[in-house]
């Protein structure tokens, strides 16, 4: 396996663990509106990436030909985010994280038409194997049929188009930086009026949650733009199901809930891809 290859795939699991880490803030937060939510997790974000772009030196320029690419990525992103919200406020939660679970397999898709990377029979197979395993942990309801099912499917599609575009951005020789800065930004502004015209106030413990879930979206948000700068959606997107690994592990640890057989079994089966797109990889390159 080349050393771009390894390093995608680091920094996609380090992603997976950032967001599930976001996902237990955000739910600890408690009754704040998905548009606050939404603002907070992408200020903290967009302060993070001001500040180390500063200590860094460079430039506060957008590369040449890719600001297009930065407002279709910041656009998707966008959207992503608030239909997940809107899914999580409106569905199960295990129902909505299943849903989110799709912007892999949209990112594989999306890869072909944005990319034409052309995903092989084993990446369709690898793919197939992991949402099968997130199907065993999460165990949807018939209540996936309505419209804030369909909201969430778009939160994935919005999610894994916009990994697409950080790929194209990264080819382009754009830096995360500036990719994580002007999403950040973008989505701020977007939610910001909504924000403004239906503001709740937060208790300490509550704005303290969503600190740490905008720190923590921080961290997520320069692992998965590394990763897919480093590394083909095709090659490494099937390692963010990881994330559904780290959610249980949190839920043990702060919640006391344990898997039961069919998540157990979920588990293996997306352990299982992982482990066997990682030896086919190495298999190829030996």
């Amino acid at each position: 396996m080349n050393s771009d290859r390894r390093k995608g795939i680091i920094c996609i699991i380090l992603a997976a663990f950032f967001f599930s880490l976001m996902s237990l803030f955000v739910k600890l937060s408690g009754d704040v509106p998905t548009m606050q939510k939404s603002l907070f997790r992408n200020l903290i974000a967009a302060a993070v990436a001001l500040i180390s772009l500063i200590r860094s030196g460079e430039p506060f320029r957008v590369q040449k030909g890719c600001l297009k690419d930065l407002l279709l990525r910041s656009a998707f992103g966008t959207l992503g985010i608030l239909a997940n919200f809107w899914a999580i406020d409106h569905l199960a939660l295990a129902d909505a994280n299943m849903l989110s679970k799709l912007s892999p397999f949209f990112a594989i898709i999306m890869s072909a038409f944005i990319l034409k990377e052309i995903p092989s029979r084993f990446d369709w197979l690898c793919v197939a194997i992991c949402f099968t395993g997130a199907l065993f942990v999460i165990r949807p309801t018939a209540g996936l049929a309505s419209l804030p099912a369909l909201v969430g499917v778009l939160g994935g599609f919005g999610a894994g188009t916009a990994y697409t575009f950080v790929r194209k951005l990264g080819k382009k020789g754009e830096r995360p930086l500036i990719i994580i800065l002007f999403f950040s930004l973008f989505s701020c502004v977007s939610v910001l009026p909504f924000v403004a015209a239906d503001y709740h106030p937060m208790s300490m413990r509550q704005l303290m949650m969503l600190l740490l879930a905008g720190l923590s979206a921080a961290g997520g948000q320069l692992s998965v733009t590394s990763a897919y700068r480093f590394a083909p959606a095709k090659e490494i997107s099937i390692f963010d199901y990881t994330q559904i690994i780290w959610a249980a592990l949190f839920g043990i640890i702060v919640f006391g809930t344990f898997p039961d057989a069919f998540s157990i079994a979920g588990f293996v089966l997306i352990a299982g891809a992982a482990v066997l797109r990682w030896q086919h990889a190495r298999t190829k390159q030996g």
